[in-house]
């Protein structure tokens, strides 16, 4: 359980104005929607795509790498990164199997971003069937037949020139403006539970506050 005197001490020593900001990005944060980045490797995508998360409230991002390693590229990202939940899968030649498997558990449909013979226009698309993973493929080839073969959906965004894809981090913007639009009209209880907002709560703060842990053995020190 978060020690809520603990966040009750770290936020007495920052600025009002920064508490007040930190609890207003809270509420506006979801898990109701994940991105999953199946084996990126330009630095400034990967980037990109996180920074758009934050941007956009999506506190998850799962991160696959198989034969590419996700580097962040600071000057993309502008800090965005430390603000998100990462969670990397890369114990295995090819781990993607590993990720679909942990969010079906975790009560996400898996849906592929591709141009598929049963995929949903992106206006079309049904967000209150439940939790949704959405996939991003490697920039060439995009998502793998190991994510073609176990998707649940496949989702595409209307295109009407000679192009035949979008960037990935363009995509990822496109489709999340969306769907986040949609889940705001859409009625459903896409916010943190309490539980969540108080761990996400704490760690922001600890990101916060300058030399938070020794803040933190005082606050444990005085209350002996």
């Amino acid at each position: 359980m978060t020690d809520k005197g603990l966040i009750e001490y770290l936020s007495s020593v920052i600025t009002d104005k920064r508490f007040a900001q930190i609890q207003e990005v809270l509420q506006n944060r979801t898990r109701y929607l994940t991105v999953v980045l199946e084996d990126i490797y330009q630095s400034q995508n990967a980037s990109a795509v996180l920074r758009t998360c934050d941007c956009f409230g999506i506190q998850d991002a799962h991160i696959i790498e198989n034969e590419n390693e996700y580097n962040i590229n600071p000057d993309v990202v502008q800090g965005a990164s430390k603000w998100l939940s990462l969670n990397y899968y890369n114990e295995k030649g090819n781990n993607t199997l590993d990720a679909i498997n942990k969010l079906k558990a975790d009560g996400y449909r898996i849906v592929a971003t591709t141009p598929h013979t049963n995929d949903i226009n992106l206006e079309e698309f049904n967000i209150i069937a439940g939790k949704t993973a959405l996939v991003f493929g490697t920039e060439l080839t995009g998502i793998s037949d190991v994510v073609r073969e176990n998707a649940d959906e496949f989702l595409k965004i209307p295109m009407y020139g000679f192009t035949e894809s979008f960037n990935i981090s363009v995509s990822a913007a496109i489709v999340l403006h969306h769907l986040v639009f949609k889940l705001n009209e859409s009625g459903l209880n896409w916010k943190l539970s309490q539980k969540e907002s108080d761990e996400i709560l704490l760690n922001w703060l600890r990101i916060t506050v300058k030399k938070s842990e020794l803040v933190e053995k005082r606050f444990y020190r005085d209350r002996k």
